[in-house]
């Protein structure tokens, strides 16, 4: 699709992040360029916002994490604790969170839920806010292992 609006616009992958594709893509029709393509509005102004902003991450536009004033550096963690923090990353072997601190927590998928799931997406996506107990914190590894099971879950 996207080769197919850039030819329709007379430009080519290579053009990707030049100002004349960006003032291209500001001055289409959506709607008349999204049936000529056979395609959707909302599909196609994703690909256009897409193009408009090249190698943008888009964790950059989720909410920042919610901070407590006690945790300013990893050695200010103690296992026990429990915070507020927002999913950064989800993967295979579970999830990474952020709790204010320079690098993020990692719950393992072991730890996120006291029920069954077959993938850690099941459970939670990117941008929602955890709250999560700290099990462990390994201050020469900088690393902070974190759990979301607790006496509610089922």
């Amino acid at each position: 699709m996207v080769k197919k609006l850039l030819g329709e616009i007379n430009c080519s992958a290579s053009d990707i992040g030049s100002r004349s594709l960006r003032e291209k893509l500001t001055q289409i029709n959506v709607e008349a360029l999204a049936s000529l393509l056979e395609t959707g509005v909302p599909t196609l102004k994703d690909i256009i916002d897409g193009l408009l902003r090249p190698g943008r991450d888009p964790r950059e536009d989720l909410p920042g994490p919610l901070f407590r004033s006690d945790i300013l550096k990893i050695e200010d963690l103690q296992p026990g604790m429990c915070l507020k923090g927002t999913v950064r990353n989800v993967v295979d072997f579970g999830a990474f969170v952020d709790v204010g601190l320079k690098n993020d927590g990692m719950v393992h998928r072991s730890e996120l839920s006291n029920r069954s799931f077959r993938h850690p997406l099941d459970i939670l996506s990117v941008g929602d806010v955890v709250e999560v107990r700290v099990l462990s914190v390994d201050l020469e590894r900088n690393r902070v292992a974190l759990s979301m099971k607790g006496e509610s879950q089922s």
